[in-house]
């Protein structure tokens, strides 16, 4: 039976990334990052529902609680998923190419591997743009007590972003498909530049009612 990376402890998970194992690694330890953003935004909301200083947004951050919650068990997810999507890249990676036919046969799987190794860490970057949204709601309406922790979940997330599109263009760098390859690319590379400036005007809002 297959270990699920997100059930050993912490210390193990750091000395599995630190490892010479090829996963998890950047793109697991972005997705990660990314739950660790969108669970600090549940915590948040958990904080600001009781408190009856916030009873005007308490429906609302009902609902954010509940996306967030969803938003954070599947970006974890993505730990795995990143992880599984590698496997196929990595028998394609040792494939014969010694012929011709075989130099096609290769490139063909190849291909579809590499398309396949995108897939989780795009995906991670969907989850967190939309994470990035409700945190700025959160930053704004959450309890005051606990909005530093509103712009750390919005650090997280951005980090997990980048790291995310790193793991994008190191496989569409080599796709022979350009179109698809520059689509993905501008696609991910304009939701992370939109919550980019989200993340930062949340962070200097948070700053600057911190000081």
């Amino acid at each position: 039976m297959k270990e699920i990376l997100t059930a050993r402890d912490c210390q193990t998970f750091v000395e599995c990334l630190a490892s010479k194992d090829p996963a998890p690694g950047g793109g697991g330890a972005s997705a990660l990052t990314g739950a660790l953003g969108a669970a600090l935004g549940s915590m948040v909301a958990n904080l600001t529902i009781p408190n009856p200083r916030y009873e005007a947004v308490a429906e609302e951050m009902r609902g954010i609680l509940e996306e967030m919650n969803d938003l954070s068990g599947r970006l974890l997810a993505c730990v795995q998923e990143d992880a599984d999507g590698f496997i196929p890249l990595s028998k394609a990676y040792g494939l014969p190419k010694d012929t011709e036919e075989a130099r096609v046969t290769r490139d063909i799987i190849m291909e579809d591997a590499l398309k396949k190794a995108c897939e989780a860490p795009a995906g991670m970057i969907r989850l967190c743009a939309r994470a990035m949204e409700l945190t700025a709601v959160l930053a704004e309406k959450g309890g005051k007590l606990v909005i530093s922790d509103a712009g750390t979940g919005a650090v997280l997330l951005r980090s997990a972003m980048e790291g995310a599109l790193l793991n994008v263009f190191v496989n569409t760098r080599l796709m022979k498909d350009r179109d698809y390859a520059e689509a993905l690319n501008a696609s991910c590379e304009e939701r992370l530049r939109q919550s980019a400036e989200l993340a930062d005007r949340i962070y200097r809002s948070v700053k600057e009612r911190l000081l």
